[in-house]
C-alpha cells in the first residue's frame, strides 16, 4: 500500500444489530489488519427519537463478542474523536456555515405535500421524480417571503450537473449520470443534520481512505462524491477522496433482502443460542468473501491475513442457516474439554440445569461428559437437552422427568420387560465402570432376551437419560453413579 489505509464502521444504535451490519463490520476489520491500517468505528448517532442506549451497548458487545478490536472510537479514543457524532454539533454547524458561505447550499421552503405533488406530476409524465430544484435559485426577496409566511427550510445541496464516474473497489466502474442524482438535504428545517452531511463530513476529518459499506448505499455515493470535493474547496480534512468499495446484499429465505425482522438477522439470536464467535465470523466471512481453494475453515487472525477486497463477490450472498451451524458445529469440535465446558456452563444456568455458580463436583461431571456430547453438538444451548439428566434432582436442578412422548412410544410392555431385565443384570455388578456396563446389558438384553441393540437400549435410555437421543449410553450410566442410575430403572418400571 502506498497510503495508510484508514476503514470506518459507523452504524446506527438503533435496534438489535444485525448479522449484515456486522458482516460490513467484519470486512472492514479485516482490510484493516491486512494492510496494517486503522479500523475506527464511529456511531452515528443523529437520530435521537430511534437511537437508544440498550443498542450502543449492543453494538460495542457484538463487536467485542467476534473479536473485532478497534483501533480508534468509544472506549478506545484516537486523534479524531469525539466518535459519536451526537457529540460533534459544533463541528457539523461550522462545516454547514463554510458551505452555506461557499454558495454550496441553499434554503429550501417545499413543504412535504408540495414534494409529493410535484413527484407525482413528474412520474406521470415519464420524467424523473427527484427534487426539481425550485427553490435552487430563489432571489433573496423570493426567500424573505417564504419566511414572512412561516415557512420552515431545510439545507439544499447544489450537485454539480455532470455524470458521477468511479472505479468501485468491490464492482469496477460504476456511473450515475447527472439527472438521478438531484439537490439533496443537508439538514433538517429544526437544524439538525441528517447522515448526507454527518457521514461524508466525519470521513473527511477523520482521514478514512477506503470505504467499504453495503450495496444498500451505492446510489448515495454520487452524492458524497460531489460533498467531499466541496469540503475539500472550503478546507475541512485533508482533500484526499477515499475509494468506495460496496458490498453484496446478504440474502435471506426466497432470495430477499435479509431484513432486521428476519429470525436470522438478529445478532442476539446466535449469540443466545449459542454459536461460537469463530463460528459466526468465520460463516460471516463467506458472505462475498473466500481465501480461495475452497476452503471455507478458518479464524479470524488467518482471514485477516487472507483478505484482498479484489477477492469480494458482487453478487448477493446468501445466508444459510444450515451451513452456519454446520460451521459453527466443527468450530466446537476444535476447542479442548476445559474451554468447552467453561463455555457452556452460562446455557446450563441460564436454563436452571445447574446452579449459578454450579458445584465442583458437578464442574467435575459436565467435563468429564464434554467429549461424550461434543462429537453431536452444533450450538452450545444444545447441551442442555443432552446433559441435563446428569443433574437432575441435585439441589438446585429441576427434578427429573421422562419425555412424555418418548417414554409412550418406548416405555410399553415389552420395553417395561427389558428394563426389568437391565436392572436385574446391573444389579449384580461389582464395579460400575462403561466396560462392564456395556457387557451386563448386552448380555442380558441382547443375548439372554434375543433383542436387536436399539430394541433393547432404546428403553433404557429413556430411562437413564429421559429421552430417546442422548449421550453415549454406557458412558452416561457412568457418570450418572450405580445407585441414581438403578433408581431410575426401577422407577421407569414402577
Amino acid at each position: 500500500m502506498t497510503e495508510a489505509v484508514r476503514v470506518r464502521f459507523c452504524p446506527s444504535p438503533t435496534g438489535d444489530p444485525h448479522v449484515g451490519m456486522l458482516r460490513t463490520a467484519l470486512f472492514n476489520w479485516a482490510y484493516a489488519r491486512h494492510t496494517g491500517g486503522t479500523f475506527v468505528f464511529r456511531i452515528e448517532d443523529t437520530d435521537a427519537a430511534r437511537d437508544s442506549q440498550e443498542s450502543y451497548d449492543a453494538l460495542l458487545h457484538s463487536l467485542r463478542w467476534l473479536g473485532l478490536d478497534w483501533d480508534e472510537g468509544p472506549e478506545v479514543g484516537g486523534d479524531y474523536g469525539p466518535y459519536r457524532q451526537s457529540e460533534r454539533g459544533d463541528i457539523y454547524r461550522d462545516v454547514i456555515a463554510k458551505l452555506d458561505e461557499a454558495g454550496y447550499t441553499y434554503p429550501c421552503f417545499c413543504t412535504t405535500e408540495e414534494l409529493a405533488e410535484r413527484r407525482e406530476i413528474a412520474r406521470k409524465e415519464g420524467r424523473n421524480s427527484g427534487y426539481d430544484g425550485h427553490c435552487r435559485d430563489l432571489t433573496p426577496e423570493e426567500a424573505e417571503a417564504y419566511r414572512a409566511e412561516g415557512r420552515p427550510s431545510v439545507t439544499r445541496f447544489r450537485m454539480p450537473d455532470q455524470d458521477w464516474t468511479w472505479d468501485d473497489l468491490v464492482r469496477g466502474e460504476v456511473t450515475f449520470g447527472a439527472e438521478h442524482v438531484p439537490d439533496f438535504v443537508l439538514v433538517r428545517a429544526n437544524g439538525d443534520p441528517l447522515y448526507t452531511l454527518v457521514n461524508p463530513t466525519d470521513d473527511a476529518l477523520m482521514g478514512i481512505t477506503h470505504v467499504l459499506r453495503g450495496e444498500d448505499l451505492l446510489s448515495s455515493t454520487p452524492r458524497q462524491l460531489a460533498l467531499h470535493g466541496a469540503l475539500a474547496r472550503i478546507g475541512v480534512g485533508s482533500g484526499e477522496m477515499p475509494k468506495f468499495g460496496h458490498l453484496p446484499y446478504v440474502m435471506g429465505e426466497g432470495n430477499k433482502k435479509l431484513s432486521k425482522r428476519d429470525p436470522e438477522a438478529s445478532f442476539s439470536h446466535y449469540e443466545k443460542a449459542g454459536f461460537l464467535p469463530e463460528g459466526l465470523a468465520n460463516y460471516l466471512a463467506l458472505l462475498g468473501w473466500s481465501p480461495g481453494n475452497d476452503v471455507e475453515f478458518f479464524s479470524l487472525l488467518q482471514m485477516a491475513d487472507a483478505f484482498e477486497i479484489s477477492n469480494v463477490n458482487a453478487n448477493p450472498a446468501r445466508f444459510d442457516i444450515k451451513k452456519c451451524t454446520a460451521i459453527n458445529g466443527d468450530w466446537i469440535r476444535t476447542l479442548d474439554a476445559d474451554d468447552l465446558t467453561t463455555r457452556i456452563v452460562p446455557y446450563l444456568t441460564d436454563a436452571g440445569v445447574l446452579p449459578a455458580p454450579p458445584a465442583e463436583d458437578q464442574l467435575k461431571v459436565l467435563r468429564a461428559a464434554v467429549p461424550l456430547i461434543s462429537e453431536r453438538m452444533e450450538t452450545l444451548s444444545q447441551a442442555v437437552g443432552m446433559v441435563g439428566f446428569l443433574f437432575a434432582d441435585e439441589p438446585g436442578c429441576p427434578r427429573f422427568e421422562l419425555d412424555p412422548d418418548d417414554a409412550a412410544k418406548l416405555l410399553d410392555d415389552q420395553g417395561i420387560a427389558t428394563l426389568e431385565a437391565a436392572r436385574s443384570s446391573l444389579e449384580s455388578l461389582e464395579s460400575w465402570t462403561t466396560e462392564d456396563i456395556e457387557f451386563a446389558l448386552r448380555r442380558a438384553l441382547i443375548d439372554g432376551l434375543g433383542l436387536k441393540p436399539r430394541v433393547a437400549f432404546g428403553p433404557v435410555r429413556v430411562a437413564i437419560t429421559g429421552r430417546r437421543v442422548s449421550p453415549p449410553l454406557f458412558e452416561s450410566m457412568e457418570l450418572l453413579g450405580r445407585e441414581r442410575s438403578l433408581a431410575r430403572l426401577a422407577s421407569a418400571t414402577a
